[in-house]
């Protein structure tokens, strides 16, 4: 039976302690930071030569559609009441209100070394002590806004420019590809300065810290942006019912620039023997609410 995934600021006090304490059962039996590493593995760049599933390639959406499925389905091993809930930084977008609070993601880093102070995943408390990173350190660390180099939260209209194209991607099928749905929403651009980074990216370089980079997962606000994500790209499948819905169709052949560095519709994501053709909807395994 599909479960629904809900609004975070639409949980109730109890639902939130839920989410919170399956999440530190996770971290305690060490089966959280083996997702931690496991992102860590597939943050590949499209500088590197090598296959990319996971960013800056059109299985971005697919690959973190699963990623998240088999996250959830931890949680739920631990409780089964216990879904992923999603964050809408298009309206949530300030330091306050539920998502920030002591109950659950906590607040902001410290001044000087970004230290998260308060809240469940704050190392002082005891529970969350950051063992998988590219970085040294042992506390979560976060820096909203990034102060020294100021950015906002991605706007419904930064959103809308990624929803209105009626292409899923398009060549060369990276971080610089001039338009599709997948790059305008994964937010890579060729402009300068804050404006570089969009949507989804955008996302990650406010909240900052350990949001930055392959180690992102360290931050479980990780999982509420990449639910929201992951409901973006349902709607855009819903308002371009006649546009395909993964490219490319076919491998790229010996010869061409992406040859064996990026998956075709039918073609196996690592680590799992999945193709984005069977992640392109999620009906019958969970819904979405509160939209």
């Amino acid at each position: 039976m599909a479960h629904t995934r809900r609004n975070q600021s639409g949980l109730s006090r109890a639902e939130r302690r839920r989410f919170v304490d399956a999440v530190l059962k996770l971290k305690r039996r060490g089966e959280y930071d083996e997702f931690v590493r496991m992102h860590i593995d597939f943050y590949v760049s499209d500088g590197d030569d090598r296959l990319r599933v996971a960013h800056m390639t059109p299985s971005f959406f697919p690959w973190h559609r699963r990623f998240l499925l088999e996250f959830e389905r931890a949680l739920r091993r631990t409780d089964p009441g216990v879904t992923v809930p999603y964050w809408d930084w298009t309206k949530d977008r300030g330091r306050g209100g539920t998502l920030w609070g002591a109950d659950l993601m906590g607040g902001n880093g410290r001044r000087g070394d970004r230290q998260v102070m308060t809240g469940p995943f704050a190392y002082r408390g005891g529970h969350w002590t950051i063992k998988e990173d590219v970085t040294d350190g042992e506390f979560l660390t976060r820096d909203f806004g990034r102060p020294q180099e100021p950015i906002d939260l991605p706007t419904a209209r930064d959103v809308a420019l990624a929803m209105d194209d009626p292409r899923y991607d398009v060549p060369p099928w990276d971080s610089t590809a001039p338009e599709g749905f997948r790059n305008k929403l994964e937010g890579w651009t060729s402009a300068r300065g804050t404006e570089r980074w969009r949507n989804h990216n955008r996302v990650h370089r406010w909240v900052g810290g350990h949001m930055l980079g392959g180690a992102s997962v360290n931050d479980p606000v990780f999982w509420l942006n990449h639910a929201f994500v992951d409901l973006l790209w349902d709607r855009w499948q819903r308002r371009h019912p006649d546009s395909p819905r993964y490219l490319p169709e076919r491998p790229p052949q010996l010869g061409e620039a992406q040859y064996r560095r990026i998956v075709a519709r039918r073609e196996p994501m690592p680590p799992w023997d999945v193709s984005p053709d069977e992640l392109l909807d999620h009906k019958g395994l969970y819904a979405y609410g509160d939209q």
